[in-house]
């Protein structure tokens, strides 16, 4: 992985713009030349409090990581402003942050928020500002599409999307641990469990397995032994769990005790050190996610990472946290690039070629990054064999 070229920060001056200003007219900061040694701002909008302050907590601490390396560069271009603001794991805050953010502060981009329904609610804000959102885990499948099916124009993501983790854990079940009947569990309850059941379903059959039953649960339930005890009674050879690690991690924990033995496999919200705390490392054994980040078998350049962020933070990052550190530096290589803000900066991350922690890779025309899907499996609560999946060789 090369170094990022005196990696850029991001925003304009704090400009004067006007709230609600359309595409049409253009905002302010769009055609804004930055000389070096100009000061500019990066916007932070992130679940800091909460139901997914896990998440943004963990992005945040990635994303000001990035920032901080950069400003300590001697031979850094610009100096980068950091405005923070907690969007409370809120939709409508986050929009409202957004508009701030890229209105009254003058941002050259923001990062974040973490979750597909509250980084979905600022995408329309980016159009009308013309100021780039870079979405650090917004999975959801068709998440950077407006109503029209086009990409929104200012919108970009680093991970990869529902469909492509669900079908690679589809393949991985069907092709790496020889499994032909499955069942899914899910979460009923919000678009990203429903996207990802969906598309292991599809994917699945489509490769000749057979899904046997479907059983649906809600976030926030925590008995999940009557379900689990019908289960036992069927005869099936997988169970997919698609949904977060608060409920995964129960019913991981009650389904090893209630004797059922197959693997159990589950998407990216399973990423979380929450995860043990919940099921007992004991009962995370033939257990698999999703996932864009594993320490195993860690680069030069992941262990370099990871121990500037124990030193900053006196932790372990997470994939979150290395997501939001790659969509930052990414931004700020783009703002190098470009030489500005606006269209010039949105037009050089359409354009870019990126090295990253998790990854390299260019966009897509749906403004989604062109990366293989990586799952890891659990023994005993501990990250083992990463494997890549390349839904594009399938």
């Amino acid at each position: 992985m090369k170094k990022f070229p005196k990696i850029l920060a991001s925003s304009v001056m704090a400009l004067s713009l006007l709230a609600g200003c359309g595409s049409e007219g253009g905002n302010a900061a769009s055609a804004v030349e930055l000389n070096e040694g100009d000061t500019v701002k990066v916007g932070l909008n992130y679940e800091l409090s909460g139901a997914t302050a896990t998440y943004g907590l963990a992005m945040e601490k990635g994303s000001q990581l990035a920032i901080k390396q950069y400003n300590e560069r001697e031979d850094r271009k610009y100096t980068i402003e950091v405005i923070s603001q907690d969007c409370k794991s809120d939709s409508v805050e986050a929009q409202s942050i957004a508009s701030r953010l890229m209105t009254e502060e003058g941002v050259a981009f923001q990062i974040g928020p973490a979750t597909s329904p509250d980084s979905l609610a600022t995408y329309p804000i980016s159009t009308d500002a013309q100021v780039p959102v870079l979405s650090p885990a917004v999975t959801q499948n068709g998440g950077m599409l407006d109503a029209n099916g086009e990409a929104y124009p200012y919108a970009w993501r680093v991970c990869f999307e529902d469909n492509a983790q669900a079908s690679a854990m589809a393949v991985f079940a069907y092709e790496n641990l020889g499994k032909r009947k499955a069942v899914v569990y899910s979460d009923s309850g919000n678009d990203y469990a429903k996207g990802l059941a969906e598309s292991f379903i599809e994917k699945f059959e489509s490769l000749g397995g057979e899904i046997v039953t479907t059983e649906n649960y809600i976030q926030g339930d925590t008995d999940f032994n009557a379900v689990i005890s019908s289960l036992t009674e069927e005869d099936f050879d997988v169970l997919y769990v698609p949904g977060y690690y608060g409920e995964a991690g129960l019913i991981i924990k009650q389904a090893r005790a209630a004797g059922l033995d197959q693997p159990i496999l589950g998407p990216d919200g399973m990423d979380s050190p929450k995860l043990a705390e919940l099921a007992g490392a004991s009962a995370l054994n033939d257990v698999y996610f999703t996932t864009a980040y594993t320490t195993v078998d860690a680069s030069d350049e992941l262990l370099s990472f990871i121990e500037a962020y124990k030193a900053e933070y006196n932790e372990e990052p997470d994939m979150f946290s290395v997501l939001a550190y790659d969509a930052t530096n990414l931004g700020l290589q783009a703002l190098e690039e470009a030489g500005a803000t606006g269209e010039k900066l949105n037009e050089a991350i359409k354009n870019i070629q990126f090295e990253g922690l998790t990854g390299s890779f260019t966009f897509d025309e749906e403004h989604s990054p062109t990366k293989p899907v990586l799952v890891v499996e659990l023994q005993d609560g501990v990250q083992v064999n990463p494997i890549k999946i390349d839904l594009d060789a399938e």
